[in-house]
C-alpha cells in the first residue's frame, strides 16, 4: 500500500512539472520565438 502511496505521489509531482513547463512555454513563447527568428536571421545574413 505504501508503495502505491508513493508512486502516485512521483506521477503527481511529475504532471505538476509539466504543466509549469507548459505554462512558462505559452507564456514566454513570443519571445522564444524572437530569438530563433533573430538567431536564424543573423546566420542567413551571415552566409552561414
Amino acid at each position: 500500500m505504501n508503495l502505491n502511496n508513493k508512486r502516485g505521489m512521483e506521477m503527481v509531482q511529475v504532471a505538476i512539472l509539466i504543466a509549469i513547463a507548459v505554462t512558462l512555454g505559452l507564456i514566454f513563447r513570443e519571445r522564444i520565438m524572437d530569438f530563433i527568428d533573430g538567431t536564424f536571421d543573423s546566420l542567413e545574413s551571415s552566409g552561414f
